[in-house]
């Protein structure tokens, strides 16, 4: 099932216009409305360690963090909010605080009592996931949703008496069993599991509720939050709720900071996003600068300055369906791109030479064609005559943007595959400025990689590009490793094991950060295997939809082990679980040894 194709989620996809939001209020903190893009994160410690809290929710508050959230497992741990919150009013700290609820009703309903805000789960309040393949009749299904209404309504009451926010935050990887089997595992099923808990809201007149669609995914959380957005539109406008972003499950290091740029970004760019939160395999206060460096151009209003583009262009994807534009195969330099090819990593000159001479030593992250040798024609988008001297050639040519235009990047990609022939193919480009302006430091090479992933990776998840080049990053090896990792994370082309790794919480049953790392030790070799690493089973299974296969907390100091959603080993003791992990690839006949590494 697709969305209809008259939805919108966007009023102009070439200028950039923030969505207008009502405001809801947590605490001090107003989210939406005219407020600037809010940055939250999550407290790793147990919410039953009152003090372990406190001093991790103060170092997250001193980073820059606007909201915190807890996790609240059961209505016992719940009531240990109050010792925290108290504590934090203690220490001269007024952060408003959020419990996440997952499986409990009655959790939800005590952790309203002294915290701000509420987070529910759609797919694990109430429903129980069995999984079970069967039709729901129509009375069937009203009856199911009647049931969550008598457990439902009374946190929706109690949010509205003691003046409580609430986010209605559906997860791809927790699906009830009546919306699986009627809509699939699918952005659509997503958006209508929120909504069946937003109108059970709207019935008791609340409304200081906003709404989230994430996944591990970067495509299928674009795809979830854009339809979102475009059934809230046809909704009416009374339901201009705000929207909290995130890419769950994001992972580590780079990855997770690619992965998390991706999806949060390119949905910022489309002005759509009110509170966001980078969720990273690493201690929470990481999470913050990057949180901030991806919200601080719509904060500061860049995207309002510099030329605008002007265009009534249709677009040449559907913003709810991915397919990759169909172009012509070329043959440039030895290397095929366009069509179903593999999507080419191309570099300047200066960058190759300065490689040449150890090009073998490079693994992985070869570039792979030269642009100035390439013969790619470049121009203006908006030069009508030369997209008309291009769609009259015979022949297909690669096409790119001229550099140091200042049109914003992804509005110009999209007008420029909007207006040119599909059988030409197109180099993306994360900047159209080939030298940085500024030293080279960590905090420049995040924003270089913050600023290309969002840029080429919501090109290549609308399905545009068959080659990209990274211009921002001056450092040739950074520049090749950004290249091939953004296609990796946008899912464009699997060159290296990929993980799903889900941040630390208080459901943790393991230490997710040393796991990971070990696993990424004994695995790192398998090329084009997916292994999700996961702390607890609130989300697991189902972030595991797409990975071939998981560790996952059962118990403390136990893990289960699955292949895909199927769980198939039980209660591993902690110490033993890598090695049986691994025993386990290669019972399905995916392993292979490491290649001996090359000596320097």
């Amino acid at each position: 099932m697709t969305a209809h194709p008259l939805l919108s989620y966007c009023p102009d996809l070439y200028r950039y216009q923030r969505r207008a939001t009502r405001e809801v209020q947590v605490g001090k903190v107003g989210i939406g409305g005219g407020n600037p893009i809010r940055v939250q994160s999550m407290l790793t410690s147990d919410t039953r360690d009152a003090e372990a809290c406190i001093k991790e929710a103060l170092e997250l508050v001193e980073a820059g963090c606007e909201i915190v959230r807890i996790t609240a497992q059961t209505r016992p741990i719940a009531e240990n909010l109050e010792h925290i919150k108290a504590g934090l009013l203690k220490a001269g700290c007024d952060v408003p605080l959020v419990a996440d609820i997952h499986f409990k009703p009655d959790a939800a309903m005590e952790a309203a009592k002294w915290v701000e805000k509420v987070r529910v789960n759609p797919g694990n309040f109430v429903d129980k996931k069995k999984f079970a393949v069967r039709e729901y009749t129509d009375a069937e299904y009203a009856e199911e949703l009647e049931r969550i209404e008598d457990d439902f309504i009374p946190l929706v009451r109690l949010c509205k008496e003691k003046n409580r926010a609430m986010r209605i935050g559906t997860n791809h990887g927790s699906l009830s069993d009546r919306i699986m089997n009627r809509y699939g595992d699918t952005p659509l099923g997503m958006v209508e599991s929120a909504l069946e808990f937003a109108r059970i809201a709207r019935q008791e007149s609340y409304h200081n509720f906003l709404f989230s669609m994430k996944a591990s995914n970067p495509k299928v959380m674009i795809e979830a939050y854009r339809l979102l957005v475009a059934r809230l539109n046809d909704e009416g406008a009374d339901w201009n709720y705000p929207i909290h972003l995130g890419v769950t499950e994001a992972g580590d290091g780079e990855d997770g900071r690619i992965k998390s740029a991706i999806g949060i970004g390119s949905l910022l760019a489309d002005g759509i996003g009110d509170t966001i939160r980078v969720s990273l395999t690493e201690d929470a206060v990481f999470e913050i600068p990057v949180a901030q460096s991806i919200a601080k151009p719509y904060n500061e209003g860049r995207l309002t300055k510099g030329e605008v583009i002007q265009s009534t262009a249709k677009v040449s994807y559907d913003p709810f369906t991915y397919e990759r534009r169909a172009s012509s195969v070329l043959n440039v330099n030895g290397v095929k791109l366009g069509g179903h090819e593999t999507v080419a990593v191309f570099t300047t000159r200066p960058k190759w030479d300065a490689v040449a001479h150890k090009m073998d030593k490079l693994g992985d992250y070869k570039p792979e064609v030269v642009i100035e040798d390439c013969g790619v024609v470049e121009i203006d988008p908006r030069d009508e005559a030369a997209l008309a001297s291009l769609n009259e050639s015979r022949q297909p040519q690669l096409v790119s943007i001229k550099d140091d235009l200042n049109l914003p990047v992804i509005p110009a990609y999209r007008l420029l595959a909007a207006k040119l022939d599909a059988r030409h193919p197109i180099l993306l480009k994360d900047e159209f400025r080939r030298m940085k302006d500024e030293t080279e430091t960590p905090q420049a090479f995040i924003n270089s990689l913050l600023t290309a992933a969002t840029n080429i990776g919501a090109l290549l998840c609308d399905g545009i590009g068959d080659a990209v080049i990274v211009n921002g990053e001056e450092a040739p090896g950074q520049s090749f490793r950004l290249s091939y990792n953004i296609l990796q994370a946008a899912g464009t082309r699997i060159f290296k094991t990929d993980y799903v790794a889900c941040p630390s919480c208080g459901r943790t049953l393991f230490n997710l950060q040393t796991t990971t790392q070990k696993i990424r030790a004994s695995t790192g070799h398998l090329k084009g295997v997916r292994i999700a690493v996961m702390g607890c089973i609130v989300n697991g299974p189902g972030e595991m939809a797409d990975a071939d296969f998981g560790y996952v907390g059962g118990a403390p100091g136990k893990i289960n082990l699955y292949v895909g959603k199927t769980a198939v080993k039980f209660n591993i003791p902690e110490e033993e679980a890598v090695e049986r992990l691994t025993d386990l690839i290669k019972e399905h006949g995916r392993w292979f040894d490491a290649p001996a590494a090359i000596a320097e």
